[in-house]
Parts: C-alpha cells; structure tokens; sequence
C-alpha cells in the first residue's frame, strides 16, 4: 500500500476576500477528493478568523504527482494568489509518532 503524504498551508485571507477564499477551497477540496488525490480538512484561527490551517492528505506519491499535472487543479491554484497569502507551506510532512 502507498504511503500517505500530508502537506500543510497556513493560509491569510486578504482583505474583503475571505467568503471567495472559503468558496475557492471547497470547491477545489470537492474535486481533489472527486479524482481521489487526495482528502483535505481546513482550520480557522480563532483568535484571527482571516487565518486557515490547511491540511491535505495525498493518497499516495503517484496520486499527487497527478494533481500536479492535472490542468483543473491548476486552475484553482492559480486564483489562491488572489484572494489569500501562503504564510507557510510544508509539502511532505512524516509522521514521526501517533498517540
């Protein structure tokens, strides 16, 4: 069984643009798990509601390898710079150990 990759953004909202983000991510979340690269969960900063924490579990090496190739993926990744920042970006994450 391939081993599952986990990716995670820190996402900020810019200004006036944060309902657009949200709609933006779920609809690229939908069609991520739709083509079965992948399964993603979004967090909000309760303390700074413009702030996400975006996690995504790529199925596998070649699933994710897909979705980089994959032109309607892109097509979402294009409009992100539009309507949040990238605070931080780690894109292979290991699990070291779960309790």
């Amino acid at each position: 069984m391939a081993k599952e990759i986990l990716s995670v953004a820190s996402l900020e909202a810019l200004p006036g643009k944060e309902e657009e983000l949200l709609s933006t991510l779920r609809e690229l979340y939908t069609l991520v798990h739709a083509k079965g690269y992948a399964r993603d969960t979004l967090h909000r900063d309760s303390s700074r509601p413009d702030r996400f924490l975006h996690l995504r579990f790529w199925v596998s090496p070649q699933m994710r390898a897909e979705a980089l190739a994959d032109p309607e993926v892109h097509r979402y990744w294009l409009r992100l710079p539009d309507l949040c920042t990238v605070i931080v970006l780690y894109e292979s994450l290991e699990k070291v150990f779960e309790t």
